[in-house]
C-alpha cells in the first residue's frame, strides 16, 4: 500500500507543477502579455492542458485508485490519506469522463474567446463575441453530456465548482434569498440618498495601490509568498506552494475600486496561504469550491473592511495618504459612503445589498441559454430586460451589459456564478461562528490587530485546503448546513444602522 501511494503522490506531483505552469501563464496572459502573442499562448496552454488531462486520467491512476480501496476503508474519515483518496477518485471519474480531444480543443478556444472579449469590451461591441459564444455554449452542453446521473444540465457545471450543489439546491437557496432580499432593497432605496462624492475625486494610482497593499498586508497577506498586479478584472492566481498572485484594478477618480477589489482577491490569498503545507502537490492544495473561496473574499471585504471598526484604525492613515481630497469627511461619512446602496449596473462595483441580485440574474440567463429557451444572438437584449426588471437600471452599453464579466468568455457558461453569492451567504454563516468562539474579534479590528481572525479561520478552514466536502466544511465550522438566516441578519443590522430611519424587521 506505500508503494502504491507513494506512486500516486509522484504521479499528483507531476501534474501539480504543470498545473503552475498553466497558473503562471494564465497569469501573464491577463497582466503583461503582449497582445501579438495571444495565438501562441493558445497553443502553449492547450497542449499543457491536454497534457495535464491525459496524465490525471491515464490507466495508472485508475488503477492505483482501485488498489487502494482496501487501504482507503481503514482510514479515518478525516485523514489526510483517506481524503486525498475521496477527492482524487471523484476528480478520476469527473476528468476521465471528459474526453482529450475535447479538453485540448475547448482549451484552445476559451483563451482566443479570453483574448477576443478583452478587445470586444474595450470596443464595446458583442457582435464580436457572439459566435464566440455559440462554440462556447456546444462545448458547455458538450461537456455536460459526458456525465450521467444529474437532472439538469447545468448540475456536471455546477459541481465543478461546487461539489454537491445542483440546479434544484441552488435554485432554491436563490429563491429564499431573493425573496428575503427584494422588499429590504426597496425600502433602503428609498431612504434618503448618502453623499458619497468623496469617493469620486482624483486618487492617484500609485498612492491607491500602496494604500491597498498596506492594509491587505495587515490583515494577514504575506508578500514574501505572494505579489499584487493589475489587470482589466481583478482575480487571484493560486500559482504554487508560496507563489499567489493577487490582480486588481485601479481607478484615479474613484478611491473603492482598488481598495476593496485588493481586500477581496487577498481574502483569496489568504485562504490559498492558509492550506496546510502537507497537502502539497495534491488535489487538497486549493480551496474546497468556488462558494467557499468566495466566502473568505467577502468575509474580509464587505464583513470585516466595510465594517466601522475597521475604519476606526485605518480611517486615519487613509485620510493622511489623502489629506485634500478627504480633508472636510469624518470617519462616519466615510463609513456610510463605502456602505451606499443603490441599483447598479456593475456586478463588482454593487453594493453588498443588491450584489446577489446580479449574481442571480446570471444564473437565470445560463439557465435559460443551455436550456435553450435563449439565443446567444438574443443575450444582450435579455441581460438589459432582466436589469430593467429586477434592478430598475438599464445599460447605454454592452461593456456595462453583457460584456462586463469574462466568466462566460474563458470557460464554460454555467457553473461559475453561483459561488459569489453562496460565498455571500456563507461568509456570515461563518463570520457568526468566529465571533461565538472569539468575542473580542470587533474590538480587536478595531485596533489593526487581526491576528485571531485569521489564525481561527487557518485553523478551522484554510489549513483543510480541499480535504472535505464544502457541506462538510460548513458542518464542522458552523453546527449545520449552509443557510440565508446569518446573512440576512447580519445585512438587516447593518443597514438599520446605516440607514437610522430604515428600522427593517425580518
Amino acid at each position: 500500500m506505500d508503494n502504491k501511494l507513494l506512486k500516486l503522490r509522484s504521479i499528483l506531483k507531476n501534474i501539480s507543477v504543470f498545473e503552475s505552469s498553466v497558473g503562471l501563464l494564465y497569469w501573464d496572459q491577463a497582466t503583461h502579455m503582449p497582445s501579438g502573442a495571444a495565438k501562441s499562448r493558445a497553443e502553449q496552454l492547450s497542449l499543457l492542458e491536454n497534457h495535464i488531462h491525459s496524465l490525471f486520467t491515464c490507466d495508472e491512476v485508475g488503477e492505483l485508485l482501485e488498489g487502494l480501496k482496501d487501504y482507503q476503508k481503514t482510514l479515518p474519515e478525516d485523514s489526510d490519506d483517506y481524503c486525498l483518496l475521496r477527492n482524487l477518485g471523484r476528480l478520476y471519474k469527473q476528468k476521465r469522463a471528459v474526453p482529450s480531444d475535447f479538453v485540448k480543443k475547448f482549451s484552445r478556444h476559451v483563451s482566443s474567446s479570453y483574448n477576443a472579449w478583452v478587445k470586444a469590451r474595450k470596443e464595446n461591441d458583442f457582435s464580436v463575441m457572439v459566435p464566440y459564444l455559440e462554440q462556447t455554449l456546444e462545448y458547455s452542453r458538450e461537456w455536460s453530456s459526458f456525465f450521467d446521473g444529474y437532472g439538469h444540465v447545468i448540475d456536471p457545471l455546477i459541481d465543478v465548482h461546487d461539489e454537491g450543489m445542483t440546479f434544484e439546491s441552488v435554485s432554491k437557496l436563490f429563491s429564499d434569498l431573493r425573496e428575503k432580499l427584494l422588499p429590504l432593497v426597496h425600502a433602503v432605496c428609498e431612504q434618503p440618498e448618502i453623499d458619497n462624492r468623496c469617493l469620486y475625486q482624483y486618487y492617484p494610482a500609485k498612492q491607491q495601490m500602496e494604500f491597498s497593499k498596506h492594509v491587505v498586508k495587515r490583515m494577514g497577506f504575506d508578500f514574501k509568498r505572494g505579489s499584487l498586479d493589475i489587470s482589466p478584472h481583478p482575480f487571484m492566481a493560486n500559482v504554487a506552494c508560496g507563489d499567489i498572485r493577487l490582480t486588481t484594478r485601479v481607478e484615479e477618480n474613484r478611491l473603492d475600486e482598488c481598495l476593496f477589489s485588493t481586500i477581496h482577491e487577498a481574502g483569496h490569498g489568504m485562504y490559498g496561504q492558509g492550506i496546510n503545507r502537507k497537502l502539497v502537490f495534491t488535489p487538497l492544495d486549493k480551496g474546497v469550491s468556488s462558494g467557499v473561496h468566495e466566502s473568505q473574499s467577502r468575509l474580509w471585504e464587505n464583513i470585516v473592511a466595510r465594517s466601522f471598526d475597521f475604519w476606526k484604525y485605518f480611517y486615519s492613515q487613509l485620510k493622511k495618504t489623502f489629506s485634500v481630497q478627504l480633508a472636510d469627511i469624518t470617519l462616519e461619512d466615510f463609513h456610510r459612503s463605502i456602505n451606499k446602496v443603490y441599483k447598479s449596473l456593475i456586478r463588482t462595483d454593487a453594493d453588498e445589498l443588491t450584489y446577489n441580485l446580479h449574481v442571480i440574474i446570471r444564473f437565470d440567463l445560463e439557465v435559460d441559454l443551455l436550456e435553450g429557451r435563449l439565443a446567444v444572438k438574443d443575450l444582450a437584449d435579455a441581460w438589459n430586460a432582466r436589469y430593467e426588471s429586477d434592478l430598475g437600471v438599464v445599460p447605454s452599453n454592452h461593456s456595462e451589459g453583457v460584456l462586463q464579466d469574462g466568466h462566460w468568455y474563458d470557460w464554460h457558461i454555467g457553473g461559475a456564478f453561483q459561488g459569489y453569492a453562496i460565498g455571500n451567504i456563507a461568509s456570515a454563516q461563518i463570520y457568526r461562528s468566529a465571533l461565538k468562539a472569539n468575542p473580542d474579534i470587533p474590538n480587536q479590528i478595531s485596533q489593526g490587530n487581526f491576528k485571531v481572525l485569521h489564525s481561527w479561520l487557518v485553523d478551522n478552514v484554510y489549513s483543510h485546503g480541499s480535504k472535505f466536502s464544502p457541506d462538510n466544511l460548513i458542518n464542522r465550522v458552523t453546527g449545520r448546513s449552509l443557510e440565508t438566516a446569518d446573512y440576512i441578519n447580519y445585512l438587516v443590522e447593518k443597514y438599520n444602522v446605516i440607514y437610522p430611519e430604515l428600522k427593517w424587521q425580518i
